[in-house]
């Protein structure tokens, strides 16, 4: 093959490669985001940093979100036994529509000595759209309840949000239908073709009627 043919092939792959790249490409932009929690304990204020990474994976009507801790927050003065500490959280959604999504994970699998930065597990929740578009997910306010206290963390720094995804709500987002418009189908026809030939029929009656009565009166 001469170069010449060889780049003109090579051409036409990229310009067919080219679009379907383009639809492959996902609806979504994930970012991990640091905030920085605000939390008041039973023995205190303490603050903490963490980045915080929040995915979603289709799920029958609705989306799985994940919410992930790169680092522990807060800390107890006291070991924490495995199991005795519950996470959860909630995801504040905005954009086509402002909800939020409550997120829920498992006791801490190992125990966590006193005065430790508190590794929370994995927190996760369905979120269920009712429109369709563009919304963004927020980490919202953590809570840790431990050894009968609870400790309550807001994110102090206003973060921005960790996912943005398009998603389809009830009915894939379509328009409402319009008005119904009269109907101009086939009955319609049949019944104006069906009043004409009424029509017809009744003023060939009428010509007959007139015909003989002229011809009774010109006998007479």
């Amino acid at each position: 093959m001469s170069h010449r043919k060889r780049s003109t092939a090579l051409a036409l792959a990229s310009a067919l490669a080219g679009p379907a790249v383009l639809l492959a490409a996902p609806a979504a932009h994930a970012a991990v985001v640091d905030v920085a929690y605000a939390c008041v304990t039973p023995i205190g204020d303490k603050s903490a940093v963490s980045p915080i990474d929040i995915k979603a994976v289709k799920d029958g009507a609705g989306y799985k979100l994940t919410m992930s801790f790169q680092k522990g927050v807060s800390s107890s003065p006291v070991e924490l036994g495995k199991g005795a500490m519950s996470p959860s959280a909630v995801i504040q959604v905005a954009g086509a529509e402002k909800a939020t999504v409550a997120v829920t994970g498992p006791p801490n699998p190992e125990a966590v000595p006193a005065n430790t930065p508190i590794k929370i597990t994995d927190l996760s929740g369905t979120y269920t759209p009712k429109k369709s578009g563009k919304v963004t997910f927020t980490a919202g306010v953590l809570t840790i309840k431990a050894l009968g206290t609870t400790t309550t963390c807001t994110p102090g720094n206003g973060p921005g949000p960790s996912l943005e995804l398009d998603v389809t709500g009830p009915g894939g987002g379509a328009p409402e239908a319009p008005e119904a418009l009269p109907q101009t189908g086939p009955t319609d026809s049949a019944l104006a073709l069906g009043t004409l030939g009424a029509t017809v029929l009744l003023a060939g009656a009428a010509g007959v009627l007139w015909l003989t009565r002229r011809g009774q009166r010109a006998r007479s």
